[in-house]
Order: structure tokens, then C-alpha cells, then sequence
């Protein structure tokens, strides 16, 4: 007996160390999948090109439609079955836990590796903490922040800016070089409540000073109240009339809401006054309705082509030399860029925080353009954050001919940086 169980043991042994010196593709404590298995990847792992979605919320129509048209190009390249859009409220003040569902929603998808918001209104963050916390392995990306950049910073993987302390300075030494005299800002409360607008204001003013030009704070109404867009927009249509006139031909003016933005335009084409280009430029941003709802059906989704029927109208309405704009849209360029962005990481070809990748990225919607941008610095504590950049295009003159001003290759004093 005593003979028998040691051969049995021996057996054992054998079978055991048989086992392990066999060869395995899966990892080890990891089963293999089942032919047909429909398992998702485990946290963590590379996604290959098959296994991602990606979803991109903007605003609709009426507030930002150069977002929505962003988001819709690189649903038109990759699918509907991967690319999956949706849109907050117009009134998202007032709105604001439909907002964060809308975004948090998205994160209900298995396969979803990324949400891109754009623009990123209040409740953006929240929303993105509460992804975090049901799925950390979401890239969860801010374009164009209204909340606070360190907070909005806090609960993303990246935030990407309009440079508002550079355009600050460069809108106002372009005006400058226009030849204008007086600058005009419109806005209201809530925009001036926000940390990125506050500071521009705050550097457009100092700017003035050094070019010698006056600084003028004007208001209109906030499309997001009861007023609404309607509202708001009869209302710049109304009183832009006096203010060019109290102001004179040679001034230039800048309102922070894209529903602003085409009253103004057509009134000063109509009546003088120069526009550097609008809080988020476009040649569609305002242009095409203060233009008599100028049709771009056939150009549609070609900016190069949409900028020259654009700058020809213009300046056949008599605005050459008056009217600047980016030649290609920052709404369009990024939410398809940032989107491109995230499928450039989730395919383990980019990284979240380069620069260098976020600026290829972009530079795919705006081949002629030139781009430039930094970190972001707190004002108040003089930390760079590492997760939030801040970029610009150069600007472009509509005229006979029209030029690119050359803006990015200029560079800032450095005490504006520190302006608040």
C-alpha cells in the first residue's frame, strides 16, 4: 500500500509540473474567452478599433451650431454607431440637473471611452465626477469651460480654452492696428461672473491704455433668461444704432454671447464700426444672417470655401478691411478636434495631456491656419495646471485682399499674464 501511494503521489506531481510548464496566450489568472465571447475589455486595457465609443454633447442649433456641426463631421467619419451625440438646453441655467444627466448618460454605454463636452457650461464638472466615480476609465474632456478652470480642471482629463488672457491683449493691438480708436465690450452679469471672461475684460481694458484707446462696458440681455435669444438679439439690434453713434466710425466692438453677435455685425455693416472677431470665432458665427441668411448649403463642412463667399459678401456690403473672424471655426474645429483627440488616445496614439497631440488634432480641421497656446496659470495661487490649455488662432481681416494678422507670432508682455 505504502508503495502504491508514493507512485501516486509521483503521478501527481508529474501532471502538476506538466501543467505549469504549459504555453498559454491569455495572461495568467485570466481565462481565456470563449469563441464568440461577448465580454467588454477589462478596465484599463487598450481599446482596439473596433471596441470604443465615444460621445460628444454640444449646445443645439440656436446657441452653438458651429459645436453641434463639429460634432456631427466626426460622427460623419467614424459612424453613428460609434460616435453618439446629444445636446443640453438652450436655458441650461435654469436646467441644470437635465444638463449633468445628459452628460452622465452617456457613461450608461458599455463600450463608451470618452465624453467630449463643448461648450462646457455649468454643470459640467459635477457631471464629470459623477462619471468618474461610475466609470474611471471614461477620458472625460472640457472644451471652452464657463466654469472655473481649476475646478472644471479637478474632474476632467482635459480642458481646452480660448486663450482669453492672450486674445485679451492681441483683439485690442489688432483694433489698434486697424486704426480704431475706442473698443466697446458688450456682455452680462453671469458671462462676467465667469473667471475667463472677467480676465479678458480686465486685460482688454489694461491693453487699451497702452495703445491709447478708450475702453467702453456696454450691456445687453442674457439669452438665457426670460428675454431669450429673440429678445436679446432685438435688443443689440436696437441699440447698437447709438452706440456707433456715440462712439464714431472708428471704434471696434466685442460681445461675449454667440446670440449677440449677428445683431451687432449687421448693424455695424450697415451703419461703420470694425468687429476684430466674436467671443468664438467663425466666418459663421453672426456673418451668414447679418448678411441677409447668406446660403452656405453648398459649402457646407469646406471653410475654405465658406470664408471666401463669406469675405466677398462682406466686403461687398462694404465692410472691407472692418470685419475679422478665424478661418476656421473654434466651435467646429474643437469639438471635432478634441473628439479626434480622444480617439487618437483610446487607439494608444496620442497622449491626454501633450500639447503637441492636441494642436495635431485641431490642425486636421484648420490646415492653413496657424495655432499657438500655453498652460493655464491661476491668477490667484500662480499654480500651472497640467490638464488645462489655453489656444488661439491667428486672426484674419476679411478684405480685398484679406490677411491673417499674424497674431500668433506675437508675443505677449508677460504682465498681462498676472492681470485680474
Amino acid at each position: 500500500m505504502k508503495k502504491f501511494l508514493s507512485i501516486l503521489l509521483a503521478l501527481v506531481m508529474v501532471l502538476a509540473l506538466a501543467g505549469c510548464g504549459g504555453k498559454s496566450d491569455a495572461p495568467a489568472n485570466t481565462p481565456a474567452p470563449d469563441a464568440g465571447s461577448t465580454d467588454q475589455p477589462q478596465e484599463g486595457s487598450v481599446a482596439s478599433a473596433e471596441d470604443w465609443h465615444i460621445g460628444i454633447i454640444t449646445g443645439t442649433v440656436s446657441q452653438s451650431e458651429d459645436d453641434l456641426r463639429g460634432a456631427e463631421a466626426i460622427q460623419a467619419k467614424y459612424g453613428e454607431d460609434k460616435v453618439k451625440l446629444a445636446t443640453y438646453p438652450d436655458n441650461f441655467t435654469e436646467e441644470l440637473e437635465t444638463t449633468i444627466q445628459t452628460i452622465v448618460n452617456m457613461s450608461d454605454d458599455p463600450l463608451m471611452k470618452a465624453v467630449i463636452v463643448n461648450q462646457s457650461v455649468p454643470g459640467t464638472a459635477e457631471a464629470f465626477t459623477q462619471i468618474k466615480e461610475r466609470r474611471p476609465d471614461i477620458l472625460c474632456i472640457a472644451g471652452e469651460a464657463h466654469e472655473d478652470l481649476p475646478v472644471v480642471g479637478a474632474s476632467a482629463d482635459l480642458v481646452c480654452n480660448n486663450d482669453f488672457v492672450s486674445r485679451g491683449y492681441l483683439i485690442i493691438r489688432t483694433a489698434h492696428e486697424l486704426g480704431c480708436d475706442t473698443f466697446v465690450h458688450i456682455s452680462f452679469p453671469r458671462h462676467m461672473s465667469y473667471e475667463t471672461m472677467s480676465r479678458r475684460v480686465a486685460v482688454m481694458e489694461e491693453a487699451c491704455k497702452e495703445f491709447n484707446m478708450e475702453f467702453v462696458l456696454e450691456t445687453a440681455p442674457d439669452p438665457t433668461t426670460d428675454v431669450g435669444v429673440t429678445g436679446a438679439q432685438a435688443y443689440v439690434l436696437e441699440k447698437a444704432p447709438e452706440w456707433i453713434q456715440k462712439y464714431g466710425q472708428n471704434s471696434a466692438y466685442f460681445c461675449t454671447n454667440d446670440a449677440h453677435t449677428a445683431p451687432l455685425l449687421q448693424r455695424l455693416l450697415e451703419l461703420g464700426g470694425y468687429f476684430i472677431e466674436a467671443d468664438l470665432p467663425s466666418p459663421l458665427m453672426g456673418y451668414p444672417n447679418a448678411l441677409g441668411d447668406l446660403d452656405l448649403t453648398a459649402e457646407a463642412g469646406d471653410f475654405d470655401a465658406i470664408l471666401a463667399k463669406v469675405e466677398q459678401a462682406v466686403v461687398d456690403a462694404g465692410g472691407d478691411g472692418r470685419f475679422g473672424t478665424w478661418a476656421y471655426s473654434y466651435g467646429y474645429c474643437l469639438s471635432a478636434g478634441l473628439a479626434q483627440h480622444a480617439i487618437n488616445v483610446i487607439e494608444g496614439k496620442s497622449e491626454i495631456t501633450n500639447m503637441d497631440d492636441v494642436a495635431a488634432a485641431l490642425q486636421e480641421y484648420s490646415p492653413k491656419a496657424a495655432w499657438n497656446g500655453s498652460g493655464y496659470t491661476n491668477a490667484d495661487t500662480g499654480v500651472k495646471e497640467d490638464n488645462v490649455f489655453l489656444i488661439y488662432q491667428d486672426t484674419y481681416i476679411m478684405g480685398n485682399p484679406g490677411k491673417f494678422m499674424g497674431a500668433t507670432d506675437i508675443e505677449v508682455p508677460e504682465k498681462y499674464f498676472t492681470v485680474k
